[in-house]
């Protein structure tokens, strides 16, 4: 496998592509691309057509799939206000490349898919670039639930618009402005994940002992309002001004329950009179809970564990990257720049990485696949180790 990624800071799109293309082009020599991914900030989202159809020419990949963002992510950078192109390309021989498309109809009030594989490989991953305005996600993440129920899926939502039509998503030399692109790949590459939700655990763990939706009513047998109101009053004066949410164990199996077993979801609001507390996930009876505060020193630490530990227990070091970050990291979370890709090359070394900053970003926590909010999603791509049969 042989990975690359280049960027161009350039205003005038037709000069930054023909940079980028140069760029892959000198690293990747002879070798020929099977998969490409192109992100680009929203000034140059009027002549994505343009930028398509220079890479498509130029670089010649078996699949071109991309989106416009609200910042681009290349190598140790992140450009977040300013203009930014970035490709990303792989040669990944034995491994089987299959697109995916899928368009949603208003009016039919339904989504449809363009040529989806039919169940199977089971080592498969998804990579999904959508458009918040026109996709709906959480029904796309459902139906891979049920059609390949082991698969992961990593990817984001695309942004730079501010309302529907303006957001970009390129598919080979086609640009469109709504739906959802993608790839699944199966075969011989390890993608291997690293979601970061920049949280530390509170307080104790509670079992949810009365629900309705994503209402909790009672944790441990207590008004749920009352258990929140006590780990707050616990908290130190400077804890009491950081964002609280709840985790959300995924897998109840586990003998216990670390950092990255808990799907991270936002506090909405509570009920005084009836002690019930609103949170954004749908939420069942017998769940453990347990509430997590996020600031930047923990998303700081969160990041770095969770690359050390992969660094530490895996066979193969990872070759290339794609990160997917919530806009609402950055520079506004860390109070500075490049916080999250310069932690990757610190970890990492130099690998070849590159990514956006999205509206949403997409990514398994224990065997399912999740759309997240300040969130840091990775796929990092090695070698499949001689001796796994799983990614």
């Amino acid at each position: 496998m042989r990975f690359a990624s280049a960027l161009s800071k350039t205003i005038d799109t037709e000069t930054a592509a023909q940079g980028v293309a140069d760029g892959i082009q000198a690293q990747m020599g002879s070798a020929s691309i099977d998969l490409a991914c192109l992100f680009f900030s929203a000034h140059h989202a009027a002549q994505a057509d343009l930028l398509a159809n220079a890479l498509t020419r130029a670089l010649r990949p078996e699949l071109l799939i991309g989106c416009s963002g609200e910042g681009v992510i290349s190598g140790a950078e992140e450009l977040e206000t300013t203009p930014a192109i970035t490709v990303w390309a792989a040669a990944l021989p034995g491994v089987d490349l299959y697109p995916v498309r899928s368009s949603f109809s208003p009016m039919q009030d339904q989504f449809h898919l363009a040529g989806w594989p039919e169940p199977g490989a089971e080592d498969a991953t998804f990579l999904v670039l959508a458009d918040p305005f026109t996709t709906p996600v959480q029904e796309i993440l459902g139906l891979l639930e049920e059609r390949y129920p082991r698969a992961k899926a990593f990817g984001g939502l695309a942004g730079g618009g501010q309302e529907a039509g303006m957001n970009r998503l390129v598919f080979n030399d086609d640009v469109l402005d709504g739906g959802m692109v993608g790839v699944r790949l199966s075969g011989a590459v390890e993608i291997r994940p690293i979601i970061s939700q920049g949280c530390r655990l509170i307080g104790e763990r509670f079992v949810v002992t009365k629900a309705e939706r994503n209402l909790i009513h009672e944790l441990g047998g207590e008004p749920a309002l009352e258990r929140l109101q006590a780990v707050f009053e616990s908290l130190s004066d400077e804890d009491r001004q950081r964002a609280l949410h709840l985790g959300i164990v995924i897998d109840e199996h586990r003998n216990r329950f670390e950092r990255d077993d808990f799907l991270i979801r936002n506090l909405l609001g509570a009920d005084r009179t009836s002690g019930a507390v609103a949170v954004g996930e749908v939420v069942q009876e017998g769940q453990t809970v347990q509430f997590h505060l996020r600031d930047a020193e923990s998303a700081s630490e969160d990041l770095n564990f969770l690359l050390a530990a992969d660094r530490s227990s895996r066979q193969s070091p990872p070759l290339g990257a794609l990160m997917f970050s919530c806009c609402g990291r950055g520079q506004g979370l860390f109070g500075r720049p490049n916080h999250d890709a310069g932690t990757v090359a610190e970890q990492l070394g130099s690998i070849p990485m590159a990514g956006f900053f999205a509206q949403g970003e997409i990514g398994p926590i224990g065997h399912r696949n999740f759309l997240h909010g300040y969130t840091a999603s990775m796929a990092l791509f090695a070698e499949r180790p001689a001796s796994s049969s799983r990614s």
